[in-house]
C-alpha cells in the first residue's frame, strides 16, 4: 500500500511522481514499458509557449511552466549531478511574409545578423527571446534517477491494467497483480483509452530526425511552417515533426523523412550537407480541440494529468504543482 500511484512514466508522470515524493507522499509509477521512453523520448525539447502560439488557459499554463523551467532543472541537477541541456537560446519563427506592427519582427538584414544562413524566401522572422528548449532526452535521464535517488517505486513492463471499484478505486489490477493506493494518477499519454476508453485521447504519431552541424552553424531555434530546427549545444540538430492521425501505426516513412527535409532545407539550406545521425517516430496524446486533461476524474480518489499532446515537455512542471496541491494541499516541494 502506497500513498499514490501514477499510471504513466513519461516525463508528466515522472515528475508527478518526483513532486509527491518531495511533498512527503510514498509513491509508486506503474509503466507499460521502460519510463520515459516514448512520447518524452521522441520529443524535441522546445520551450516555446509563444511560438506555438498557444491560446487561453494552455497559453497562461505555458507561460507558467516556461518560468518555473530554470529553477525546476536546477533543483533536478542539484539533485543528481546531471545536466538537462536547459538552454534559453530564444526561438525565431521565419516567414516569408512581412508582419507589419509585430514587435517581436526582425526584417531580414535584422534576421540575418541574429542567425545568418536562412533560405533566400525568408523575408524576416519573429524573435522570442524567452522561448527556448531542453534536452529532453538527458532530462528524462535525470527525472529517472532523480525519482530512484528519492525512493519512489518503478515498475516497468506492466501490463493488463484494469481498474477495480465503483465510485473510489480499490485497486489496479495488472500483470504485477493488484496495486493499491489511497490516490491514482492517470498519466498514460496516448495510452488513456486502455484504462479510460471514454476519455478521447488518441495517439498523433510524429516522425522526426536528427543531423550533425559540425560548425555548429545554427544558434537558434528556428520555429517555421510545418517544421522546426532545434540545434543542441552538442552541434545535433533535431528536425520535426510530422502529425499523423494513424493510431499505433509504427516505423519512419519515406515520405515521412522527405517531407521534414525538404521543410528544413528550405528554411536553413545548410542541413543539405550535413549527415543524417538518427531517425525515429513517437505518439502524442492528442484530444479534440487540444483539450488537457488536468483534475479530477471519473472516480473520487483519480486526478488525470493527459492530452499534453504537443506540450508535454514544456508543461511538465506546472502539471507536476497542479496535481500535488489537488492531492496533497497546503504542501510545498
Amino acid at each position: 500500500m502506497v500513498d499514490v500511484v501514477v499510471v504513466g512514466g513519461g516525463i508528466i508522470g515522472l515528475a508527478i511522481a518526483h513532486e509527491l515524493r518531495h511533498r512527503g507522499a510514498k509513491v509508486r509509477i506503474l509503466e507499460q514499458g521502460r519510463c520515459g521512453q516514448q512520447a518524452s523520448w521522441a520529443a524535441a525539447g522546445m520551450l516555446a509557449p509563444e511560438a506555438e502560439g498557444l491560446t487561453g488557459t494552455l497559453r497562461e499554463l505555458g507561460l507558467r511552466s516556461r518560468a518555473l523551467y530554470p529553477r525546476w532543472i536546477a533543483d533536478i541537477q542539484q539533485r543528481t549531478g546531471l545536466a538537462c541541456g536547459y538552454w534559453c537560446c530564444g526561438i525565431l519563427c521565419p516567414t516569408e511574409a512581412v508582419l507589419d506592427g509585430d514587435p517581436t519582427w526582425l526584417n531580414r538584414e535584422s534576421l540575418d545578423r541574429q542567425q545568418p544562413g536562412l533560405g533566400p524566401n525568408i523575408v524576416g522572422a519573429r524573435w522570442l527571446p524567452q522561448d527556448g528548449q531542453v534536452d529532453n532526452r538527458r532530462l528524462i535521464q535525470a527525472l529517472r534517477l532523480a525519482v530512484h535517488l528519492a525512493g519512489v517505486e518503478v515498475f516497468e513492463g506492466v501490463g493488463g491494467y484494469q481498474w477495480r471499484g465503483g465510485s473510489t478505486l480499490e485497486a489496479i489490477t495488472t500483470s504485477h497483480g493488484d496495486v493499491t493506493a489511497d490516490h491514482y494518477v492517470l498519466a498514460a499519454g496516448a495510452w488513456t483509452r486502455s484504462l479510460l476508453p471514454a476519455l478521447p485521447v488518441t495517439p498523433r504519431k510524429g516522425q522526426m530526425l536528427s543531423v550533425f552541424d559540425a560548425r555548429r552553424s545554427l544558434q537558434r531555434v528556428l520555429f517555421g511552417q510545418g517544421t522546426y530546427l532545434v540545434p543542441r549545444e552538442d552541434g545535433t540538430i533535431v528536425i520535426g515533426a510530422t502529425v499523423e492521425d494513424v493510431g499505433f501505426t509504427p516505423d519512419t516513412t519515406a515520405a515521412g523523412i522527405h517531407a521534414l527535409l525538404a521543410g528544413a532545407i528550405a528554411l536553413y539550406p545548410a542541413i543539405a550537407t550535413m549527415p543524417i545521425r538518427e531517425t525515429w517516430w513517437g505518439y502524442r496524446p492528442y484530444a479534440p480541440g487540444e483539450a488537457l486533461f488536468l483534475g479530477p476524474g471519473p472516480y473520487t480518489n483519480l486526478t488525470l494529468a493527459t492530452g499534453h499532446y504537443r506540450n508535454g515537455i514544456l508543461l511538465a512542471p506546472v502539471t507536476a504543482a497542479i496535481v500535488a496541491d489537488q492531492i496533497m494541499p497546503g504542501t510545498l516541494g
